[in-house]
């Protein structure tokens, strides 16, 4: 019998462990009204929103089953509808542009990443979350996997324009998309590398015993076994301008 619970107590802990329970938000004095009553002001993003994965929110605040959508994110609407045409109604609305800490409640994950020692200073408050995402889903070349992310290099190209900026000998991992390389939203390495050595390059330039050799390292054709001593491929002085070169194909600048 002990040996039954301890299976029973094992599975459950394992199916728990599938989903996260979050509180719904709170906003003082304020009760749930519906989408639809946001979509009486905000028709423009309520048109669009359906297609968002945020739309698969559901709480179930106050004995209200169904309220989902709008108010998963924002907290409960009455007060800053009320309030509608008549100032301040920024004070009784959440606006996860402004503070992160409501994309946090579900997104544990990414909150974790952002405590390490390289991150983009989204803690700080010098971006938010939808300066790389979209919320509402308004992007339709959105992938599966994200949110307004599909054209990965125009969206970080917004900030870094000189690493993304058309180069005459392009590096064919741009084609890709940075995330390729670096880890959006926080790494233990510097410049947020996924990798900090040359084993972040060998992973796409394999490389490759040549024949009749000892011990030799060749990457493509050429034999890397005294560059490999000199640091990774960009500090070494061997493909510093990893982005792209304009005079070099070998990205030199």
């Amino acid at each position: 019998m002990l040996a039954g619970i301890s299976v029973w107590l094992l599975l459950g802990a394992s199916c728990a462990t599938d989903r996260t329970l979050v509180p719904p938000l709170v906003i003082e004095g304020a009760t749930y009204v519906g989408d639809q009553a946001c979509a009486d002001c905000h028709d423009k993003i309520t048109r669009a929103f359906p297609a968002s994965p945020h739309a698969r929110l559901h709480i179930e605040p106050g004995g209200m089953p169904g309220q989902h959508g709008c108010e998963s994110c924002h907290g409960p609407g009455s007060k800053h509808i009320a309030l509608a045409g008549r100032g301040g109604i920024e004070k009784y609305i959440i606006n996860p542009g402004k503070n992160p800490d409501a994309c946090f409640q579900c997104h544990l994950d990414v909150q974790a990443q952002f405590h390490f020692p390289q991150h983009h200073p989204v803690p700080e408050g010098k971006m938010n979350c939808i300066d790389c995402h979209d919320p509402h889903g308004m992007d339709i070349m959105k992938p599966a996997g994200g949110l307004a992310m599909a054209r990965v290099n125009e969206t970080c190209g917004n900030c870094h324009r000189e690493q993304t900026r058309p180069f005459i000998y392009e590096h064919p991992a741009m084609r890709e998309g940075c995330t390729v390389c670096h880890s959006p939203h926080g790494s233990v390495n510097a410049k947020l590398l996924t990798v900090p050595d040359s084993n972040l390059c060998i992973r796409c330039h394999t490389q490759t015993p040549a024949p009749g050799t000892q011990g030799s390292i060749f990457i493509g054709s050429r034999d890397h076994t005294a560059s490999v001593l000199f640091g990774s491929c960009w500090t070494a002085g061997c493909h510093p301008a990893v982005h792209g070169s304009n005079v070099h194909p070998i990205l030199l600048y």
